[in-house]
C-alpha cells in the first residue's frame, strides 16, 4: 500500500471532481460518488458499532461485512468491476436464520434502542437504507450488478435482526412502539 498512496493531498478534486478506479473522472456530486459516500459512511457507522465491542461472533460478523463493503465500494468506484457475488448475500442470509431461531416472533413494531450496540445496529440499519436508495438511483442510469444491490437489502435485514440479537443477548426487551397513545 505505501506505493498506492504516496501523497493524500492531490488537489485534484479542486475543481469538484474526483478520479475512479478506472481512471476516469466524476463530479463529486454525481450519482456514483453518492452511493460510493453512502457506502463509505455505512462502513464508518458499523465501525463505530465494533468499537462497542459486541460479543463473538457478532463481532466477527460485522468485521467480515466491513470488508465486504470495502468490496462493495470497489464496485462503485471501478465500472464494471464485479466482487460482491450471490454468495456474499447468501452468507447474509443465512446469518439473519440463524439469530431469528433465537428470536421470538416479531408481534409489533419496535424502536430503536435497547443497549447502545442496538442502538448503533438501528443506525447502521438506516444508514444502510440511504445506501440501498442511491445504488438504486445509479441502477436507473448505469449498469450494475443485481448481487451489489440485493447484498445492501439483505445487510439492511441483517442488521435490523441483529440489533433485536444484541439485545436478546443481554437480557434487555425489545423496545416496543406504543400505537395510539396520547399524551
Amino acid at each position: 500500500m505505501s506505493d498506492r498512496l504516496s501523497s493524500i493531498i492531490t488537489r485534484t478534486g479542486d475543481d469538484g471532481s474526483t478520479g475512479l478506479g478506472d481512471g476516469s473522472r466524476v463530479a463529486k456530486d454525481s450519482a456514483r460518488i453518492q452511493a460510493l459516500g453512502d457506502v463509505d459512511e455505512l462502513n464508518s457507522v458499523i465501525g463505530v458499532l465494533l468499537a462497542e465491542s459486541p460479543p463473538q461472533p457478532m463481532a466477527e460478523w460485522l468485521a467480515e461485512i466491513q470488508h465486504d463493503l470495502f468490496d462493495l465500494g470497489s464496485e462503485l468506484a471501478v465500472p464494471g468491476y464485479i466482487a460482491i457475488s450471490d454468495g456474499h448475500v447468501q452468507a447474509l442470509e443465512a446469518l439473519v436464520s440463524f439469530m431469528n431461531e433465537e428470536l421470538g416472533p416479531l408481534q409489533e413494531f419496535i424502536l430503536p434502542g435497547g443497549l447502545r450496540s442496538a442502538a448503533l445496529a438501528h443506525q447502521a440499519r438506516s444508514v444502510c437504507r440511504r445506501a440501498e436508495r442511491a445504488v438504486v438511483a445509479l441502477a436507473r442510469e448505469e449498469e450494475l450488478s443485481q448481487a451489489l444491490r440485493r447484498y445492501l437489502n439483505r445487510l439492511s435485514d441483517f442488521l435490523f435482526v441483529l440489533a433485536r440479537y444484541l439485545n436478546r443477548e443481554q437480557g434487555v426487551p425489545d423496545v416496543l412502539w406504543r400505537a395510539g397513545r396520547t399524551r
